[in-house]
């Protein structure tokens, strides 16, 4: 699939939910979405979920699972390995997070809805990232790597205002179990345990004490993505000894290729034992890292998407909730505090020489890619959903954060497309 087809299939999907949750049919969307899965376990009751809440809850942990392991690549091998090039993104980053903030407080401070605060803060990096690869080498790769590193940083933060901020009504002892499966998993790596089925067992238990704990139970995808070992079991230097070896005692089959059974049974446990070495020579990071991304770009994200995208929306003037005050704190956060907190922090950093542009980057790219910064789809709507218990107040949120990602994605796409333009209008002067 091209890079664009999971953000196109997320927009399809939210569309698709907008559109059944206003038609006649959208009392049926909603009472699938809230209908309860019950969890037995050998006869006894566990708990009840929502179809909703197996999506938001369950699935979702597996997508911050990926941010996790994405977030570690990136610190170990990656662009933030690298703490001087990694400077500006990050300096940017903490201010894309903050200004959108402090925006959305000054609109609802005294209200009963302070508490939405963490809505505007996150950038969704797959649309971010799809706006550019739309723009293909118009713009630069520094500017491209400068997106990447700050939406990677503005996912890290945002992991730590749902885990901080969003938790209600800690449960110590649920807590302290949660993290006894964090502890034995490690256990588990250190006396050399490959089999993936004790860690999934592992994670879950881990995820259902998080759920009673009372904090957020996707941040157990978190602690499981950051300490998954990036380095390979076996060395690539034993893998061609060893693999060179079992060739070598492979039996040759006949001219026309076709196996014979005593020549299959023979091959058979040698062929097993390349499989399993070739395995253990990728490390976890990478091998789960590229299993797990189409499942999560092209499945979870779209479900997510579609379960979380079907808003009522108002029966009333849209003048009246264009000026409600949380559509206008999540939406102005997303297109002002954004741009503001991302360019102004960047700029001022560069200006004061503690860092510089990447290479190829003006300050007109970095303006597209602040306003860009914008869009915060998934992660946006994760917070809300967190943020609020009034269905109503959620659906006016979610309105707020699709008509911000709306203005700043198609702001963000002519601010750069313009940029290309006046500086290939330099270049040709």
């Amino acid at each position: 699939m091209p890079a664009n087809s999971g953000p196109a299939l997320v927009l399809i999907a939210a569309v698709a939910a907008l559109v059944m949750a206003n038609l006649p049919v959208g009392g049926a969307y909603h009472r699938l979405w809230e209908s309860t899965v019950s969890v037995e376990l050998v006869g006894a009751h566990v708990l009840d979920l929502t179809l909703r809440d197996v999506v938001n809850d369950a699935l979702m942990t597996l997508f911050f699972f990926l941010v996790s392991l994405e977030i570690k690549r990136e610190l170990l091998f990656g662009v933030l390995r690298d703490r001087r090039a990694a400077a500006l993104p990050i300096v940017a980053a903490v201010g894309g997070m903050a200004v959108p903030a402090l925006i959305y407080t000054a609109f609802n401070a005294g209200g009963p809805h302070l508490q939405g605060w963490g809505i505007p803060m996150a950038t969704d990096i797959a649309f971010a990232v799809a706006i550019l690869a739309a723009l293909g080498n118009r713009v630069p790769l520094g500017a491209r790597m400068f997106l990447l590193t700050l939406a990677i940083v503005d996912d890290l933060g945002a992991i730590l205002v749902i885990a901080v901020f969003y938790s209600a009504g800690i449960a110590l002892g649920w807590l302290l179990a949660a993290a006894g499966t964090v502890l034995a998993a490690l256990g588990l790596q250190r006396v050399g345990v490959q089999a993936l089925w004790a860690y999934i067992a592992l994670g879950v238990m881990g995820w259902f004490a998080l759920h009673e704990s009372g904090v957020h139970p996707t941040i157990i995808g978190v602690a499981f993505g950051l300490i998954t070992p990036a380095s390979a079991a076996v060395s690539s230097r034993r893998y061609r000894r060893v693999t060179s070896r079992l060739v070598n005692r492979l039996v040759s089959h006949t001219d026309d290729r076709a196996v014979a059974d005593e020549e299959h049974e023979r091959n058979h446990p040698t062929l097993q034992s390349i499989r399993r070495l070739t395995r253990r020579t990728q490390p976890p990071l990478h091998g789960i890292m590229n299993s797990l991304a189409p499942y999560v770009g092209f499945g979870i994200v779209p479900v997510f998407a579609f379960a979380n995208a079907g808003l009522d929306f108002p029966d009333v003037p849209p003048s009246d909730w264009l000026l409600d005050r949380v559509v206008l704190g999540i939406a102005l956060g997303l297109v002002f505090g954004k741009t503001l907190g991302i360019f102004g922090f960047a700029w001022l950093t560069a200006r004061l020489g503690l860092a510089r542009y990447p290479v190829g980057m003006t300050s007109a790219h970095l303006f597209g890619v602040a306003v860009t910064g914008g869009i915060g789809f998934t992660v946006a709507i994760f917070v809300a959903n967190l943020a609020f218990d009034d269905s109503g107040v959620i659906d006016v949120a979610k309105l707020g954060i699709l008509l911000g990602s709306l203005i700043a994605a198609v702001t963000g796409y002519l601010v750069l497309r313009f940029s290309a333009r006046l500086e290939a209008g330099r270049e040709s002067s």
